[in-house]
C-alpha cells in the first residue's frame, strides 16, 4: 500500500511541475500580447526555474525571450538569442523560426547576419 501512495505522489509531483510550466509560458503569451515585457521576463525566468530538468522548454521559451527583446528594441541581445537557438537546437522548429527573425532584422538593418550556423534537417 505504501508503494502504490509513493508512486501516486511522484507522479502527481510530476505532473504539478509540468502544469506549473504550462501556466507560467500561457502567462508569458497573454503578457506578451499585451506588450508587457516585463511580465513576460518574469514568467520565463520562473519556466526556466521549474523546466531544468526537462530541456525541451528551451526552445519556446528561447525564442519567446528573443522577440521580447526584439519588442523592446534589444536588437542585438534579440540576435543573439536566436544565434543561441540555431548553435544549441539546430534542429527545432525554434531554429527555424530563429533564422527567419534574424533574416528579418538583417533586412531592417538592425543587425549584421554572420556566418550562422547552417541549419541543416536531419534523415529519420
Amino acid at each position: 500500500m505504501r508503494f502504490v501512495l509513493f508512486i501516486a505522489l511522484a507522479l502527481s509531483i510530476t505532473g504539478c511541475t509540468r502544469w506549473s510550466m504550462n501556466h507560467h509560458m500561457n502567462l508569458a503569451y497573454k503578457a506578451y500580447e499585451r506588450g508587457n515585457c516585463e511580465q513576460v521576463m518574469l514568467e520565463l525566468s520562473k519556466v526556466d526555474r521549474a523546466s531544468r530538468a526537462r530541456r525541451y522548454m528551451q526552445p519556446e521559451v528561447s525564442m519567446m525571450r528573443g522577440q521580447c527583446l526584439e519588442r523592446q528594441k534589444l536588437f542585438v541581445d534579440a540576435a543573439q538569442t536566436y544565434q543561441f537557438l540555431l548553435t544549441q537546437y539546430p534542429n527545432s522548429e525554434y531554429a527555424f523560426r530563429a533564422r527567419a527573425r534574424l533574416e528579418t532584422l538583417q533586412s531592417l538593418g538592425h543587425y549584421p547576419l554572420r556566418s550562422a550556423p547552417a541549419i541543416r534537417p536531419t534523415a529519420f
